[in-house]
């Protein structure tokens, strides 16, 4: 079977691979009644991160008028695409991000915060990255080392693939290009931190 293109890269593109992320997406409607995706990335700037299962809902997958399903390999990946936890499905994952963004930026609203996220997260029609020391991020964001996504990490960098982290690698001295949004940065700075796929314990051993 045909993998549907509905899996989020931290490099922002939506791709087809088979692989199960461990959380899905929602940007509203993205695709047509074939179920395939048009040339809109977005439909609103609420995009949020919600767990595979919550309260028994059920749904099929790319409902012709329902929102497309996103799915992330985790939500470090997730925060790199500019997704932040969703307020109903992962309350306490959302509760803890919106506190470490008052710390930073004053209390504010879901749609405040989502609002901030959309500049921060697009140039145009593409991923907006910027520029930091690689030894000042803290854990949970990725960044590009040699054009590959990669996740900071305990002082170290773990390469990206679909379906895992790869191995273990130092961090390069200097400023690197960083893929999640400037915000989320610094709510990662501040002690919150996005859940992780279980390969981050024996990536280093592949």
């Amino acid at each position: 079977m045909t993998s549907r293109q509905n899996r989020v890269c931290p490099t922002g593109e939506i791709v087809a691979n088979p692989a199960r992320g461990m959380f899905m997406g929602n940007r509203g409607c993205l695709h047509d009644h074939q179920g395939q995706l048009g040339t809109a990335r977005w439909r609103h700037k609420n995009w949020i991160t919600c767990a595979l299962s919550f309260k028994g809902r059920k749904r099929h997958l790319m409902a012709p008028g329902s929102y497309t399903e996103l799915f992330f390999m985790d939500e470090s990946v997730a925060c790199a695409a500019g997704h932040r936890p969703c307020a109903e499905c992962r309350r306490g994952a959302w509760q803890g991000f919106q506190a470490a963004w008052a710390m930073n930026f004053g209390k504010a609203s879901a749609a405040d915060i989502d609002r901030s996220l959309h500049l921060a997260r697009l140039e145009g029609k593409d991923q907006r990255r910027h520029q930091a020391v690689a030894k000042d991020l803290p854990d949970g964001v990725m960044v590009l080392l040699d054009g590959l996504p990669h996740l900071v990490l305990g002082g170290q960098a773990r390469s990206w693939r679909p379906d895992r982290y790869g191995a273990d690698r130092l961090l390069p001295d200097g400023s690197v290009t960083v893929l999640t949004p400037a915000p989320m940065v610094a709510v990662m700075g501040s002690g919150w931190r996005p859940e992780l796929h279980s390969s981050i314990i024996t990536g280093a051993n592949l």
